[in-house]
């Protein structure tokens, strides 16, 4: 009698400890400044008290990130939405966003030849993808400026903002970008000039967020709920004053920036005008307006809602979890 229970009890703990293993989630995202809360997150435990094991991974472009998740070998996204966009439009990839993050904090840099827009006729604009986010963003300024593309200047693919960044630096002919942090900062250091932020120039506009493939929404909506929780709360941690200097030490480690560079990107980030959106948060305004922009851009108009695009029930769930 005394072994059986001895034996019921093994499997009990054996269930629970199985049970309390964190569960591994695929979560790529940019190399940039925005991703400190995930660097943090998994730093101070926040994920592994969720139970999650995030493995973190990191892209050189849109088109491979969209390509990662549209075969599965990803889970969960961290980019513009107006990528998620994209694949539910172009690609016919049932994709959701279920977060909103920021509206961007891009600049439009340009090589110290360039006086204005105008100055930008017959150069080259070098760009993530052509035809998703911030080229769309580049390409609407331009338009208002008179420059229509493949017309008035040339569109050169190059990747992610380190990679535009590095494309201006090494070759004057790479006239323009639209770059974020820390790579506004370090282009100012390097003698490059900004024509102003996309926000002032183009209202308000709903950039980075988590967007997955609906199916697996689905059929993980727990697990999802619980990487938004987590992502709330080291977001919470990274942007906390009392947790500033490690904040500032990890985009220092992480980014390899300098001190005074990460400093300053670290105030950007924190300021709820330019930097992140605290917890977070949807912006449907911003949203709207990127829809109309692609739209615009993209000589064509969404098919359907915009709700379509969107889940905000795990964000609100998750939300939930952290007043507990």
């Amino acid at each position: 009698m005394l072994a059986r229970a001895v034996w019921a009890l093994s499997l009990w703990l054996c269930a629970a400890a199985a049970a309390a293993q964190p569960q591994p989630l695929r979560v790529n995202a940019f190399p940039n400044a925005k991703a400190l809360p995930l660097h943090t997150g998994v730093a101070q435990g926040i994920f592994a008290r969720h139970g999650i094991a995030a493995e973190l991974s990191f892209t050189e472009n849109s088109t491979r990130q969209r390509e990662g998740l549209a075969k599965g070998s990803i889970d969960i996204a961290l980019a513009a939405v107006d990528n998620a966009v994209a694949m539910v439009e172009v690609a016919k990839q049932d994709v959701v966003i279920v977060t909103g993050g920021d509206s961007g904090m891009n600049e439009f840099y340009v090589q110290p030849y360039v006086r204005s827009f105008g100055d930008l006729k017959g150069r080259i604009l070098v760009v993530d993808a052509p035809d998703t986010a911030y080229a769309l963003l580049a390409k609407k300024i331009l338009a208002k400026h008179g420059l229509a593309a493949g017309k008035d200047y040339t569109v050169k693919p190059v990747g992610r903002g380190e990679l535009r960044l590095k494309a201006m630096a090494q070759d004057k002919e790479n006239a323009a970008a639209i770059l974020n942090l820390p790579f506004t900062i370090q282009a100012e250091e390097l003698g490059l000039k900004s024509l102003g932020a996309t926000v002032e120039m183009l209202g308000p506009y709903q950039a980075n967020g988590a967007f997955v493939q609906r199916a697996w929404a689905k059929a993980n909506g727990e697990l999802l709920e619980r990487f938004i929780a987590a992502y709330v709360e080291s977001l919470r941690w990274a942007m906390s004053p009392a947790n500033r200097e490690a904040s500032i030490a990890t985009l220092m480690e992480k980014l390899k920036l300098s001190r005074s560079i990460a400093e300053r990107t670290y105030r950007t980030l924190a300021d709820p005008s330019r930097g992140f959106t605290p917890d977070a948060r949807f912006d449907r305004v911003g949203f709207d307006n990127m829809l109309a922009l692609r739209a615009e851009m993209e000589g064509g108009r969404s098919s359907g809602p915009a709700e379509r695009y969107f889940d905000l029930s795990y964000y609100d769930r998750a939300l939930a979890r952290l007043s507990r």
